[in-house]
């Protein structure tokens, strides 16, 4: 296992799946990121299987994802398949499933480490147990194998009476810093910087905690992002090849960048194209955004969604050689290509790519 960044050549990759996918049990930090109306029907569907109807036109792509990496000569691994409606406790909660649709989430790869993330959703509590044939299989084979603190999740990480801040209010989050908690889609890696969103599945402490275990050998700067609803870095902020980052033009002001990045180009996403299905907008756990959610095959080559050809266009501007692939429909699962996928090996060494 080596993986530093996110552009050197890709040997070999996790991705996820789709087996018994289940709508996540109702609590506020899984329902403050979605319109009202729509928590309100999650709620009353927490616990059941996702329908066939989202499920084959996803699982249709995925396969054809996979196809592709593996026609790319990159190795493909997979996480066991879950029954994520069987219900679990801990001392103080209990909950069912979600699925394991993204591995980019719940673990973080820096170096020849994998770091299991202490998340703030209830139902992605023992996510990582999907993967545990592979983390010891990793593990045999020399990789370092951490999990971060397990978390409580209990009401005092929650703020009472949350609300989603209007564009005229401050920015506030549904989690207090009683404990350490993120995902590792809240981080992107260049070398021996991270950079970090703080949203509504990663705090302050969470950041903190990584930030001390990681040491002085690597830098963790924080991304500050306008949007509402935060969670996950990568349709905001995406390092793409040294010295050239892709930004959210709607949640990122380049004057604001960490200064080290000023040398860097700066690529502004253009606006994603429009997506005419109703029903795969309606489920969409993601924002518009997905257009950015790519994989880099290596400096140059880069897999994006076929549907949005703004993105693929502006790709091959800026001197990408743009892969189109189908993964429009994992939107309701989570995600697109960069969180399907968990870059595990990786051709290259650590450097730093800041001054």
């Amino acid at each position: 296992m080596s993986s530093h960044n996110e552009w050197d050549p890709l040997e070999e990759v996790i991705v996820g799946r789709l087996d018994g996918a289940t709508i996540p049990t109702g609590h506020p930090v899984v329902t403050c990121n979605v319109p009202s109306w729509a928590g309100r029907l999650q709620g009353l569907a927490a616990g059941l299987r996702y329908p066939r109807r989202l499920v084959e036109p996803a699982q249709d792509e995925l396969d054809g994802f996979v196809e592709l990496l593996e026609s790319l000569g990159i190795t493909v691994r997979r996480p066991e398949p879950v029954d994520h409606k069987r219900r679990y406790a801990t001392p103080d909660w209990s909950a069912r499933g979600f699925c394991n649709t993204c591995p980019r989430d719940s673990l973080l790869v820096i170096g020849d480490e994998i770091i299991e993330t202490p998340m703030a959703w209830p139902c992605r509590y023992f996510e990582t147990h999907s993967y545990r044939a592979l983390l010891k299989d990793y593990f045999r084979r020399g990789a370092r194998w951490t999990s971060a603190p397990k978390p409580q999740l209990t009401d005092e990480l929650f703020e009472p009476e949350f609300r989603t801040p209007a564009e005229d209010e401050p920015m506030r989050y549904i989690l207090t810093e009683f404990e350490p908690v993120f995902d590792a889609a809240d981080f992107v890696r260049a070398g021996r910087d991270l950079f970090v969103t703080r949203s509504n599945v990663t705090n302050r402490t969470g950041i903190e905690w990584l930030r001390r275990h990681l040491g002085p050998g690597y830098r963790i700067h924080e991304i500050a992002s306008s949007c509402r609803t935060p969670m996950h870095v990568d349709t905001t902020f995406m390092p793409l090849a040294p010295g050239k980052v892709l930004i959210n033009p709607a949640y990122v002001d380049p004057d604001r960048l960490p200064e080290g990045l000023r040398s860097w180009d700066v690529l502004v996403a253009p606006e994603p194209d429009p997506i005419d299905e109703r029903l795969l907008k309606i489920t969409s756990m993601c924002g518009q955004w997905l257009s950015m959610n790519v994989l880099m095959v290596d400096e140059r080559r880069v897999i994006a969604e076929r549907h949005h050809t703004g993105m693929l266009r502006a790709l091959e501007r800026w001197g990408f050689e743009p892969i189109p692939c189908d993964l429009l429909h994992y939107a309701p699962f989570g995600g697109s290509f960069h969180c399907a996928t968990l870059d595990v090996r990786r051709r290259g060494t650590l450097e730093s790519y800041l001054p």
